[in-house]
């Protein structure tokens, strides 16, 4: 480990914590900035192999890296090479690499260019936070040409020179400000043709989410899609006769993929929390409770803005269990025809498959977790729903997974060369209670943990999947659920944290555990692997857990013994971004 002496930035009053980041000398740094080369379109659809230049280092969000310097062979042997603590917060952060220099962004609103060899802080940019804006998880930071695309807690879109951290430009999305009740920029913003693509989460936010597009020159709008139907639009019907102010929902909250032959991307939409107005249908023939676009897959013209096509996967969503995680693009075989699909799990760890071009619903896949859907028609993909589907006032009902997700934003990794998929999962119930009490949704109906059935004490599981023939290949289980994304790599190998702060390295072929390390604090982030000086790294951001966490730190306690078990027994170092290695020869 590399040890390196440390001045104090910053004190937090409010908090009594104070936080230190590297010194570094202008002088050291120059010459690394310096080489930094643009990014180009040509980098973005085919990226060197040791930088990690967007959210899942490609457009098709496979989270899979070609470097092979750490294999099966040597895995065990990784150490800690550096660590850089960073402020208190609650995020989710992807490590940018290019060119040795790493951009990393806090949930503050600082950005950090660092030397992606060495933790060494080459510059860093504090934004000037609007009064009323509060911290808030955000997924990272985007990069083309000689500019940094930075998301803000206040809304802003800022371009910043990646090698000064001066500012471009920068633009405001909208007015509200975050909280319980406004947008956040929780995305990481993709480049896609000439243009920075950026959803927008929208909680309880009166009229729902959006996706907006910018110009990548000037931060100018370029266009605006409402991922809730404005009178007169397809969908409007489907609100249950809701007007448009009373309804919310249709958060964008984790980025797209990006296919550049189409020029579409393709998001997913989360459900809504105000689902008391939906819970009785009126079913009059012209107006439904579907509740569009929620749960949906959005193909979404690069270009023009224009919506391609649309699939609603779950309608009426009343247990808060989203369809809006990643969006892999594969070629699969169906029917004895290859076709090109975009593949999605919800919360439910259940997958759909359309067809890339026009929406077409293709087949499913369910891994196992869920009890909600009985049936799945193989023509269109319509879900019949079980019983326990809906709450009601009388009973409390058994429902599968619990609501915080079989599966959530720790997104699954696809290694290309093999066609395995690489999901990690959280194997929890919940009892659904009667509406009417206290809740996140406005039935009130209760969301309370509870083990699966007969597989108590294994929360954590990963799952390997071959794409192609749909076949459920090991599964590795543990106590402890996923806290980070996968990260997939030519060397055989995956990465994977988890709540109990260990991150680890399992086997592509069989999932065996072939190194782990305690990192000293919840591992919740979105891991990265680059070449800086030679050397093969794996970057992960420690200690600065999200709400997802906390549920599932507190429930996974409640049902293993409490401060007295495992879990209570954890000691947390606090937040920090921690980068392992091979021993340097």
């Amino acid at each position: 480990m590399i040890h390196r002496f440390v001045k104090p930035l910053a004190c937090v009053t409010l908090t009594t914590l104070c936080w230190y980041l590297p010194a570094v000398t202008a002088a050291e740094s120059k010459p690394l900035l310096d080489q930094l080369s643009p990014v180009s379109d040509a980098m973005l659809a085919d990226p060197p192999a040791g930088d990690w230049l967007m959210w899942r280092r490609t457009w098709d969000a496979y989270g899979f890296s070609p470097l092979d310097q750490i294999n099966t062979s040597n895995v065990g042997q990784l150490q800690e090479a550096y660590r850089v603590p960073l402020p208190a917060s609650s995020n989710t952060p992807t490590p940018i690499v290019h060119d040795g220099v790493m951009f990393l962004a806090n949930g503050d609103d600082r950005l950090y260019a660092l030397d992606a060899a060495t933790g060494d802080t080459l510059w860093q940019y504090q934004h000037p936070t609007r009064e009323g804006a509060v911290p808030s998880s955000k997924f990272g930071v985007a990069l083309h040409g000689n500019k940094v695309i930075m998301p803000t807690n206040d809304m802003q879109m800022v371009a910043l020179d990646m090698r000064s951290g001066e500012i471009i430009w920068q633009h405001s999305i909208a007015d509200s400000l975050v909280g319980r009740r406004g947008h956040t920029l929780r995305a990481t913003p993709i480049i896609a043709n000439g243009k920075i693509i950026q959803g927008v989460n929208a909680t309880m936010v009166p009229e729902g989410g959006f996706i907006v597009a910018l110009d990548l020159e000037t931060g100018e709008e370029s266009w605006r899609f409402y991922t809730i139907p404005r009178p007169g639009e397809h969908g409007d019907n489907t609100w249950n006769g809701l007007e448009l102010s009373a309804r919310s929902g249709g958060s964008v909250w984790m980025p797209p993929t990006y296919d550049p032959e189409l020029d579409l991307v393709y998001f997913g939409t989360a459900p809504t929390y105000d689902t008391a107005p939906l819970l009785h249908p009126k079913n009059d023939g012209e107006v439904t409770a579907d509740a569009l676009y929620t749960n949906s897959t959005l193909a979404i013209n690069v270009s023009s803005g224009e919506l391609a096509w649309h699939y609603q996967h779950n309608a009426n969503d009343q247990w808060d269990l989203d369809w809006v995680y990643e969006r892999q693009v594969v070629n699969v075989p169906v029917n004895g025809q290859m076709r090109k699909a975009v593949i999605t799990a919800g919360k439910m760890a259940l997958y759909d498959a359309l067809d890339a071009a026009t929406g077409e619903y293709l087949y499913s896949v369910d891994l196992g977790l869920q009890n909600l859907i009985t049936a799945i028609d193989p023509e269109t993909g319509a879900k019949t729903m079980a019983i326990n589907a809906r709450p009601n006032a009388e009973t409390t009902q058994l429902v599968c997974p619990f609501a915080a997700g079989g599966r959530n934003w720790q997104v699954s990794s696809i290694n290309p060369d093999t066609d395995i998929l690489f999901l990690p999962i959280t194997q929890m119930c919940m009892n659904g209670g009667p509406v009417g009490g206290q809740s996140i949704l406005s039935t009130g109906a209760a969301l309370n943990p509870t083990p699966v059935p007969g597989q108590e004490g294994q929360f954590g599981r990963l799952q390997a999947m071959n794409v192609k023939t749909r076949e459920l290949l090991w599964d590795f289980r543990e106590l402890a659920p996923p806290t980070t994304a996968i990260v997939a790599t030519a060397g055989g190998v995956i990465f994977s944290g988890t709540l109990d702060h260990r991150f680890k390295a399992l086997s592509q072929q069989d999932g065996s555990l072939l190194w782990e390390a305690n990192t000293g604090d919840i591992p919740a982030s979105f891991p990265v692997t680059y070449m800086a000086d030679g050397r093969q790294h794996i970057a992960v951001v420690i200690g600065q857990p999200t709400i997802h966490a906390g549920t599932f730190m507190g429930a996974v306690m409640a049902m293993t013994g409490g401060p007295e078990g495992p879990m209570g027994q954890l000691q947390s170092q606090g937040a920090a971004l921690v980068v392992y290695a091979l021993p340097a020869e």
